[in-house]
């Protein structure tokens, strides 16, 4: 029998699905793990670059320096919070370094898809006496809408196949199948627990790009 029939053998033993070591409970902890750093770092990114997308000012300067933070590996930056202060608040130094690595995507696209407006649409909007406020609102922000969104479907696919490093900071997801399988050198549930990680990334880009097909046209980036 080869290694992926018996990877294939290890996923369908029902003893393997329960209890709180079973694939059932880490895939929930994975999902939450990638669902609450993907929130905080949209609460981050989000704002900060379409503030800076409609003024027009230090945004080239944010992204250049959020993009700087592509370059540190994430299982780096997990190793200095674990050593830091930070290291003593359970997942602290997880959801940091994850929200960290989320950051980047979500704050490029947002500013380069309000920054992008249509100059002619917006100065249409400022002709009809438009506010500051009213023109981001009505007119920047929907243009934007679908960049916006295809940063934030590029976060969650990547926050879901680097939150398996929960696992080497002693945390729940996937990632602790992946270990255990290192541990016991066991190379079928190694590679049940990549396969689980890469399904899953998948459902979450195929639900994001199933949502963008039924959702509004202005959404989808058509306007007509």
């Amino acid at each position: 029998m080869n290694t992926t029939a018996q990877a294939a053998r290890w996923l369908s033993d029902p003893a393997h699905w329960a209890g709180a070591d079973g694939i059932g409970n880490r895939l929930a902890e994975h999902a939450w793990l990638t669902a609450v750093c993907l929130i905080v770092s949209c609460l981050i990114a989000l704002p900060v670059a379409v503030v800076l997308g409609h003024l027009g000012r230090g945004g080239v300067l944010a992204v250049n320096v959020s993009n700087v933070g592509r370059a540190v590996p994430t299982f780096a930056v997990l190793v200095l919070l674990l050593l830091s202060p930070v290291g003593r608040y359970g997942e602290g130094p997880t959801m940091i370094a994850l929200v960290l690595f989320a950051v980047p995507p979500l704050l490029t696209n947002a500013y380069v898809g309000v920054r992008g407006a249509d100059p002619d649409v917006v100065e249409a909007a400022r002709g009809m006496g438009m506010t500051g406020r009213q023109l981001l609102w009505n007119v920047e922000l929907p243009l934007a809408m679908p960049l916006v969104l295809t940063g934030v479907r590029i976060a969650a696919v990547q926050l879901v196949a680097t939150a398996t490093i929960a696992a080497l900071a002693g945390g729940g997801g996937l990632g602790r199948i992946i270990t255990a399988g290192f541990s016991l050198a066991s190379t079928p549930q190694v590679i049940a627990g990549a396969l689980l990680v890469a399904l899953l990334a998948l459902c979450v880009e195929g639900t994001f790009v199933g949502a963008k097909r039924l959702a509004p046209a202005w959404l989808r980036g058509r306007t007509g």
